[in-house]
C-alpha cells in the first residue's frame, strides 16, 4: 500500500518537474535567444505555453502533497480523459475548418466545395481554360483571360479562402484587362476547378502561387508579371515572395498580418474561448497539412518583400486592425503605397468602390513604370 501511495506521488512529482524544468529551459532559451534576433515573440504563443506550464506544475506539485493515493488515480484517469477529449474535439475542428466537403471526396468536412458557380463568357469576356500541373495527383484550374492589344504584362489574380476565381476574381480580372495585361485567374487547390478539398489559408498556397508564374512562363504570357491576391490569397503570395519568387509588383487585397491573431479573432467572433483552444487548432491543423501554421505570419514576410507592393483595407476591418496593416507596410522593404478605404470591412474591396480601386492600381502599377 505505501510503495503504491509512492508511485503515484511519484507520478504527479514527475510531472510537476517536467513542467517546471520545461518553462525554465524555455525561458533560458528566450533570454538567450532573443537578443541575438534569432527568436521572434509573436512567432510563437509563448504566454500560453508558460502559463500552461506553470499552472500544471503547480497543480501536480499540491495533488502530489495533499491528496490520498485513490483520489490521485482518480484525477490522473479524469485528466487523462479530459487531454484525449479536447485534443480530439481541437483535431475533428481543425479538420473541419480547413477541408471542404466534394462530391468526389467525402469526408468529415461541413462546408461545401467552393464550386465555380459562372463563366467570364457571362461577362463579355473571353477565356480558354487552363490546366496547371502541381505534381502527379494534383493541378490548379485556371482561366485565361487575353488582351488584344499591344499588353502592359499579366497579372495572376489568386483568391480568398473559402472563396473561388468566379466569385472573388471575376471583376477584378476583368478592370485589369481593361488596363491593357493578360489576366490568369487561379483556383488554389481544394477551390473551384481545381484538385482537392482542403486550404491552408496561404501556406501550402504559396506553392501554388510559384505553379501559376511558373506555367504562365511555359505558355508564353508577356511580363512582367503583377501578382494579385484577396485576403488569404495575399498571404500566399507573401509567402511565395518570401520563398524566392520575385514578381514585378504585388497587389495585397485585405491581408492578414498573423495567423493565430487571425484564427484568434475569427473564434471570439462566434464567442468561443481563443487561449489555449487557438493554439490546439493551429497545432492539430499543422499536424494535418504537414506546416507549421505558428510560423505563418505575412507582417514577418513582408521584411523580406522587395517588389513594389500595393496594400488595400477596410478601415472597419474586423479581422485585420489598422494596426496590424501598418505592421505589414511599414515592414515591406520595396516601393510601396498603403490605401485605406473607409466605412467598409472585410468585404471585396472592389466592389466597395470601383473607381477608386480602379484608380489606384493603374497610378501605382504606372509609377512602377509597368502601365501604359
Amino acid at each position: 500500500m505505501i510503495r503504491s501511495r509512492s508511485k503515484t506521488r511519484l507520478v504527479f512529482l514527475q510531472i510537476g518537474f517536467f513542467s517546471w524544468g520545461a518553462l525554465l529551459l524555455g525561458l533560458l532559451a528566450f533570454l538567450w535567444l532573443r537578443p541575438q534576433g534569432q527568436f521572434a515573440l509573436r512567432q510563437l504563443p509563448l504566454m500560453t505555453i508558460a502559463l500552461w506550464l506553470a499552472g500544471i506544475g503547480c497543480i501536480a506539485f499540491l495533488f502530489a502533497g495533499l491528496l490520498s493515493r485513490k483520489t490521485r488515480v482518480y484525477i490522473l484517469f479524469f485528466v487523462a480523459v479530459l487531454l484525449v477529449l479536447v485534443n480530439g474535439l481541437a483535431y475533428f475542428g481543425a479538420y473541419t475548418l480547413t477541408h471542404f466537403n466534394d462530391s468526389m471526396l467525402p469526408g468529415l468536412a461541413f462546408a461545401p466545395k467552393p464550386e465555380n458557380a459562372r463563366k467570364p463568357a457571362e461577362f463579355g469576356l473571353d477565356y480558354a481554360t487552363e490546366r496547371i500541373t502541381v505534381n502527379a495527383d494534383e493541378w490548379l484550374e485556371a482561366w485565361r483571360i487575353p488582351y488584344y492589344g499591344e499588353p502592359n504584362g499579366t497579372v495572376l489574380l489568386f483568391p480568398g479562402n473559402g472563396g473561388n476565381k468566379a466569385h472573388q476574381l471575376m471583376l477584378p480580372a476583368a478592370i485589369f484587362n481593361q488596363l491593357g495585361y493578360h489576366a490568369l485567374m487561379v483556383d488554389f487547390r481544394g477551390q473551384g476547378g481545381s484538385s482537392g478539398n482542403s486550404a491552408t489559408l496561404g501556406l501550402r498556397e504559396a506553392e501554388d502561387v510559384a505553379a501559376a508564374v511558373a506555367h504562365a512562363e511555359q505558355i508564353g504570357l508577356p511580363p512582367p508579371y503583377v501578382l494579385y491576391g484577396v485576403s488569404a490569397g495575399s498571404a500566399a503570395i507573401m509567402k511565395a515572395v518570401d520563398d524566392g519568387l520575385q514578381p514585378a509588383a504585388i497587389v495585397l487585397d485585405m491581408p492578414f498580418a498573423y495567423f493565430m491573431r487571425a484564427v484568434k479573432t475569427r473564434m471570439a467572433a462566434q464567442d468561443f474561448p481563443t487561449t489555449g483552444i487557438a493554439e490546439l487548432l493551429v497545432f492539430w491543423g499543422s499536424v494535418q497539412h504537414g506546416h507549421n501554421a505558428f510560423f505563418h505570419n505575412p507582417a514577418n514576410y513582408a521584411n523580406s518583400i522587395e517588389v513594389p507592393a500595393i496594400v488595400l483595407h477596410g478601415e472597419n476591418d474586423r479581422w485585420t486592425s489598422m494596426e496590424e496593416i501598418n505592421t505589414i507596410y511599414d515592414n515591406l522593404q520595396g516601393p510601396k503605397e498603403l490605401v485605406v478605404f473607409p466605412n467598409t470591412g472585410h468585404s471585396l474591396l472592389v466592389t466597395v468602390d470601383q473607381p477608386r480601386w480602379t484608380q489606384t492600381i493603374d497610378d501605382f502599377l504606372k509609377r512602377q513604370d509597368l502601365g501604359s
